[in-house]
This record gives structure tokens, sequence and C-alpha cells, in this order.
């Protein structure tokens, strides 16, 4: 089974209480049938970190290691695991669903009823190694780079709501924030064929992305708000085309998620609100080609990689809108 096999502990970050993490050595999990043990390359930092160790999330049970975005190396198989052989270089699709409800059958396992997502209802990436079941295990071409293939969650996630969005070549798309989830969203709706404008008030980033504030009475086919800020929706409604569609991206604070839209400008105009939340594990796929390919580029979004042990400073650096992704490496 490999080096791995000789360790008995791993060094892992816990959350056992909101607003606060204890780095430390845990043993390292051994993978049940079904199952396979990664070893962690590089595990991806983004604002659902943030918002799980701070502030707490829906999804969380405690007490946890976090950590969804996952690419590693098979470190050993559980029984019936057969595969990916150890050594094999894999990304994580971080859900685990149960293959049988309606929303699974659908192609839309990100909204199983019995979803139990790495990182928030069992152990994620925030570690040395992982266990996660053999089927959500992807692997990698080997021209894609760990640091690389590792943006294949955030981009699945984008994938999945262009998708939704319905968005097709030659339309019209704002994007409300030009952080890593608006720039990833910006560039594959230009692969798609689209008119891509961000939306970004920062001065910095809009050099940085290409963003700019919306005109007077400017209308997109598609507005997307990367940004969970309620000022950032009622501006996207408004700037909403005549049976353009809305996509909910990303989740608002609690005392924000309730505001008033205008359900008879809706009605005139016979417009669309649509949810989307995750991804499934065909977008983690499709992710892989994009980057891979170079038709999505990536590398250049990492502003910094850091030791799992510079976790609070990471958590500030996100917090306080200074970088733009973040890498963590659990060997340091």
């Amino acid at each position: 089974m490999g080096v791995e096999r000789m360790k008995n502990s791993m060094k892992a970050v816990t959350v056992s209480a909101i607003g606060s993490f204890v780095q430390g050595e845990r043993d390292i999990p051994r993978p049940k049938a079904g199952e396979v043990l990664v070893r962690v390359a590089v595990t991806g930092l983004c604002r659902t970190d943030l918002k799980l160790i701070r502030s707490g999330h829906r999804d969380l049970s405690l007490p946890r290691i976090p950590g969804e975005e996952v690419v590693g190396v098979v470190a050993e198989n559980g029984p019936g695991a057969v595969r990916h052989s150890v050594g094999a270089r894999v990304y994580v699709y971080p859900g685990e669903w149960c293959g049988r409800c309606p929303a699974c059958r659908s192609g839309a396992e990100n909204l199983c009823r019995e979803m139990r997502i790495m990182g928030f209802h069992r152990d994620g990436g925030f570690a040395e190694y992982v266990v996660a079941p053999e089927k959500s295990l992807i692997a990698l071409d080997d021209t894609c780079g760990f640091h690389d293939a590792v943006f294949a969650e955030p981009l699945s996630c984008c994938i999945n709501a262009l998708e939704l969005s319905r968005l097709s070549a030659g339309e019209r798309i704002g994007i409300w924030g030009g952080g890593p989830a608006g720039t990833l969203l910006k560039r594959t709706a230009r692969y798609m064929g689209a008119d891509v404008v961000v939306i970004e008030p920062d001065g910095g980033r809009q050099e940085r992305v290409g963003g700019r504030e919306t005109a007077a009475g400017e209308l997109f086919d598609v507005c997307i708000p990367a940004v969970g800020d309620g000022e950032a929706y009622r501006a996207a409604l408004e700037h909403l085309a005549p049976r353009g569609r809305l996509v909910a991206f990303s989740g608002l604070p609690a005392h924000a998620a309730c505001r008033a839209a205008d359900y008879n400008h809706l009605h005139y105009h016979e417009q669309t609100v649509v949810g989307a939340y995750g991804c499934a594990l065909r977008h983690g796929a499709t992710a892989l080609e994009l980057i891979a390919s170079g038709a999505v580029a990536v590398s250049d979004l990492v502003s910094h990689t850091l030791p799992l042990s510079a976790l609070d400073a990471a958590l500030d650096l996100v917090a306080e809108r200074r970088c733009m992704k973040i890498h963590l490496d659990p060997k340091e």
C-alpha cells in the first residue's frame, strides 16, 4: 500500500466550534468498502470555507475537517474499490449522493436529499489525507498539474450556473463581482461565445479582471451575482433584459437573504430567476477538460500558495478581499 501505510497520523485542521479551529495530529482514516484514501496534494480555499469556519453553514456538522476543493494521489483502496490504482492522480468531487432520488436520476445529484458534502457532512481536505467514495474520483490528465486541476470544483459550480442560465452564443451576460468565481464565470462564458461584462466597483479588481461599472439603462440577457451582496442582487435585477435570466449563484448573509423584488417587473418582462448551488459530478469532468485543454485559463488566478499552518492568515486575506485564489499545501 506504499509509504502512506507506514504513517499512523496526519496533520489536520479541525473545527469543533464555530469561530475557531485547531491544528494538530489526527489518525489517518482508513477507507471502507467502496472508498479510497487520497493523499492530498493541494486544497483550494474559498469564501465558503471562511463562512463555514467563522460563521457556520447550513450543511455543516461538527466536529469537522473542512476543505471541499481537493486533488491528490490515491494512497490506498478500500475493499471493492478497483477503478484507480495506488499512485493515480485524481480530482475529488466533494459530493456523495444516493443515486436513487429524483434529483440524482435527473443528473442533479448536487440536490440529492441524502447528499453528504466533503468538508461539511464528512471530513475534507484541510489535512494530509482524506477518504472519499470511489465514485467521486475523476482521474487527471497527465498534462494537468495539481494547482490547475484543483480549480475543477469552483469551475464546476460556474459551469452549473451557466448551464442553468441557458446562456447562448452572442448573448450579453453581466457578472457582478471580479473575484475568483466571477473571473471563472467570465472566462467560461466567453468560451461559450457570449458578450461578457464584469461589474466590479473595486478599482484594483477592475484593472485586474477588466471590470467596470454598469451604464445607465444597460441590459443583459443573463445576470449572475458572483458576490454575496444584496446590492449586487438588486442591481442585477435592475439590469435584466426582457426575457432575461438571473442566476442566484452566491449565497447572501441571513439578514440580507429576504429582499423585496418587483414581481410585476418580472411578470411584465417575462423574466426568470433560477438558483444555482454547487455542481454535479459531470460538471467536474467538463471542468477538467476545459482546464487541461487551456480553453479556460486558471493558473494566473493563484495569488497565494500557503502552508496549511497559515490557515488563519489565509482566512484573513479572503475576508479582506486581499487575494484571488489561495492554495493550501497540507504537507507544510
